[in-house]
């Protein structure tokens, strides 16, 4: 499909989105992607953060002098809310088409299977090795990734864009 006609048809799909929208109607996708996402949740991070406040509030107690103040409590209530925040928002990796796609501490992340050297799925981990980069690497102890689901979803991945692909 040349990219004139593309750009015709992206620009009439958002006209009649637009209109769908304002009808109170649902939007039409267009070359909507199919992907698959699976999700983990992350608990050590939060528990880890509680217990520093914990120790924190047992420490801060016993010293002489110390007076629990404003500033105290505000100190406490950020790192719950940072607790619940590493908690509440789930690690993730999304299979699509030809990409894999995945949150990390600087933001969402995604990687073309053509920048993928090899997949490879041990008895919970799988890790994601590409051309250039640190390794990507889903746990099951450290996130509570369904290991063996995402081994068998990242297998036709490999196999439908010739990626390197290791069962250990």
């Amino acid at each position: 499909m040349s990219r004139s006609w593309e750009r015709k048809v992206r620009k009439n799909m958002s006209n009649v989105n637009k209109q769908r929208k304002k009808q109170g109607a649902g939007q039409i996708v267009f070359n909507a992607d199919k992907s698959e996402k699976i999700v983990g949740r992350n608990f050590i991070a939060p528990i880890l953060l509680l217990l520093f406040i914990g120790l924190y509030v047992i420490l801060m107690q016993s010293a002489e002098g110390f007076r629990t103040d404003t500033m105290f409590w505000i100190t406490i209530g950020c790192y719950i809310l940072l607790a619940s925040l590493f908690y509440f928002r789930r690690p993730y990796l999304t299979i699509g088409k030809d990409y894999v796609q995945t949150r990390r501490f600087t933001g969402d992340k995604r990687m073309t299977a053509s920048a993928i050297k090899g997949i490879s799925v041990q008895p919970g981990y799988v890790v994601i090795e590409p051309v250039k980069g640190a390794n990507w690497v889903f746990s099951r102890v450290m996130n509570r990734y369904p290991t063996e689901e995402m081994g068998e979803k990242l297998k036709t991945f490999a196999q439908s864009n010739g990626i390197k692909y290791e069962q250990k």
